[in-house]
């Protein structure tokens, strides 16, 4: 079992720290006992965050956009609902192109998905779910797509996904997830850009600290592609992001 969580490092330290990923670092809102209204004031929060480190616009244009069509409704699966904010925004970017799509998000747990539903409307389903039950279900997706789910999960919950997702890829669909990649240069940069926030727009939420935290348990480039199986592949992006690719076409590096 995860230990409690603790106060994150100090920065020395936590720089220091990140030639090895920290896969027992907990983060705050994971805690069950988690104070429901910092809960809430955080995923109210995931937004703004994610339109500057999650560029979900950019992730729409290379690898949704091309798997939609403006006649036969395409599918998405978002893994990890979070704050439900970037399933809204990919089909708001589908609407403004005239493409038909509908999006199932699902994640594990129920005080994301009971947040996250306050967005659902009839394009847009949220569940408790994992990707296991639906391959149970015998759902199929054109696109399937995480986004920082994969610093949360252990190797062999890594694996577990990965299986999971290329069961769930339609024929001739995709599956990209997308996380941060561990380094120095990332953790000083959400220090330092969310320190001026700390005590205004972000108080009494567990964004800067999670977010650290986040940085210390996610993965380096080298050690996903040591963990990938056959077809899949590790992509860099910007900022400090790496996207696992798996489908029809992949693009060359």
């Amino acid at each position: 079992m995860p230990r409690p969580a603790a106060r994150e490092p100090g920065l020395l330290r936590a720089l220091a720290s990140l030639d090895r990923r920290d896969e027992h670092a907990v983060e705050l809102m994971d805690d069950r006992a988690a104070d429901p209204e910092a809960l809430d004031r955080t995923y109210r929060r995931f937004g703004i965050v994610n339109r500057i480190v999650s560029r979900p616009a950019a992730v729409y244009e290379e690898w949704v956009r091309p798997h939609l069509s403006p006649t036969r409704t395409s599918r998405l699966l978002d893994v990890g609902a979070g704050g439900g904010d970037l399933p809204l925004q990919i089909l708001r970017l589908a609407e403004r192109d005239g493409l038909r799509l509908e999006v199932l998000a699902i994640d594990p747990d129920e005080r994301a998905v009971r947040y996250a539903s306050r967005h659902a409307e009839p394009r847009l389903q949220v569940r408790t779910a994992t990707t296991a039950d639906l391959v149970a279900e015998g759902e199929t997706f054109d696109v399937v797509w995480s986004n920082h789910v994969l610093h949360h999960l252990t190797p062999a919950e890594l694996g577990a996904l990965l299986a999971d997702t290329e069961r769930l890829v339609a024929r001739g669909g995709i599956a990209v997830h997308g996380d941060i990649e561990r380094s120095r240069g990332a953790y000083l940069a959400f220090w330092a850009a969310t320190l001026p926030f700390a005590a205004t727009l972000f108080r009494g939420s567990f964004i800067r600290a999670d977010g650290l935290t986040s940085v210390r348990r996610s993965y380096s480039a080298p050690e996903l592609a040591r963990a990938l199986p056959r077809g899949w592949r590790v992509k860099r992006g910007f900022p400090a992001r790496l996207e696992l690719v798996w489908g029809s076409e992949i693009a060359d590096d």
